[in-house]
């Protein structure tokens, strides 16, 4: 067989050198994943929340730590009361002189309507006097047209009619009254019931801002950091600490059109940590960007399009936390693998996972 010559040689070996060179960049570019799967890398994140004070005040004690782990209820920061504790009882005192307005106001009703029964009374006593006086006016006029009678004893009986008969208007006049003090008293008790439920109110609201002066978590987790320190005044609204909820862990990645176009919410996806490349985690697509995150000025070809890059964002499975919750880290680098083919078999280093 002729030998080719060397200069002829030289440009088989280059295009070979920089197929294999392709080939390995290829590789590393797929990590070796067969068909139907993609891969990016990201960061483990988590929902971070923020602790703030309700109302303005100085922060009197902290008892979360930074990187400690907290659970749904406890305390973490305790605001100054001693104001609110004074508004109390201040409040609980007015309470109480409004209970006492009621009693006051009721034993006046008892007080009215007996003098309303008195009044009554009155009127009927006056009544049966104006009857008689009226029965004896008759009989005198019967004995004045017979002489038997003098002018003067008919001029009293007369006299005593009309005296009779004011006193029966005085009498009602009297119950009137009457009547319209336990009107009165009435009134006032239902002033002295709202001024007790106006002081109850009170109370329960001073007792809502001091039940708000404690701040405890909303759900597990670990302090991030501390934001303000003891003794600090903080305005309405002030951040103390930040919470990341490690119920809520997930890892934010990035694919291209061709690929982010195949992934569906609900895709298996497997983690793989740099600093625990042993344990593979199992994780789900919980959410893909309808929106490109890198976009080229113009999209006119194919190869522009295939720029665009898609956000994908995989859950880890909540229990999954919970078992683990102490090796939880967030902001840890890694490599994220989503099976884009329902069908497709994990590839061996991805085959076992951590449960």
């Amino acid at each position: 067989m002729p030998r080719l010559p060397s200069k002829a040689l030289l440009p088989l070996v280059l295009l070979l050198g920089a197929a294999l060179a392709y080939l390995a960049w290829q590789s590393l570019q797929t990590g070796g994943l067969p068909a139907g799967f993609a891969q990016g890398n990201g960061r483990i994140e988590a929902t971070e929340i923020d602790v703030a004070a309700l109302t303005g005040g100085r922060i009197a004690r902290i008892t979360a730590k930074e990187g400690s782990f907290v659970h749904a209820g406890d305390v973490l920061v305790q605001m100054d009361v001693v104001q609110l504790n004074a508004q109390k009882r201040q409040a609980e005192a007015q309470l109480r002189r409004a209970r006492i307005g009621v009693e006051t106001a009721t034993a006046l009703v008892t007080q009215a309507e007996a003098q309303e029964r008195a009044a009554l009374a009155q009127v009927d006593q006056a009544t049966a006097a104006a009857d008689a006086a009226a029965q004896r006016l008759v009989r005198s006029e019967q004995l004045a047209r017979s002489s038997a009678i003098s002018q003067q004893v008919l001029d009293d009986d007369r006299a005593r009619d009309r005296q009779a008969r004011a006193g029966v208007a005085s009498a009602e006049a009297s119950h009137a009254a009457a009547l319209a003090g336990i009107s009165s008293a009435q009134a006032q008790v239902v002033d002295a019931e709202a001024a007790v439920e106006a002081a109850a109110a009170s109370i329960d609201a001073i007792q809502a801002s001091i039940d708000d002066a404690t701040l405890r978590a909303t759900r597990d987790g670990r302090i991030q950091y501390l934001i303000a320190q003891e003794g600090e005044i903080v305005a309405s609204g002030g951040r103390i600490l930040n919470l990341v909820d490690l119920g809520d862990v997930y890892m934010t990645f990035f694919l291209p059109t061709s690929q982010a176009g195949r992934v569906q919410v609900g895709a298996e996806v497997r983690l793989v940590l740099d600093a625990a490349q042993a344990y593979v985690i199992p994780a789900t697509v919980s959410y893909v960007a309808d929106v490109a995150q890198f976009t080229p000025k113009t999209v006119e070809t194919a190869d522009e399009r295939e720029k665009l890059m898609f956000r994908i964002r995989a859950r880890v499975d909540p229990d999954l936390l919970h078992r683990y919750i102490d090796y939880v880290k967030i902001g840890l680098p890694g490599m994220a693998y989503v099976r884009l083919d329902p069908g497709a078999d994990w590839p061996a280093f991805l085959a076992d996972v951590v449960r």
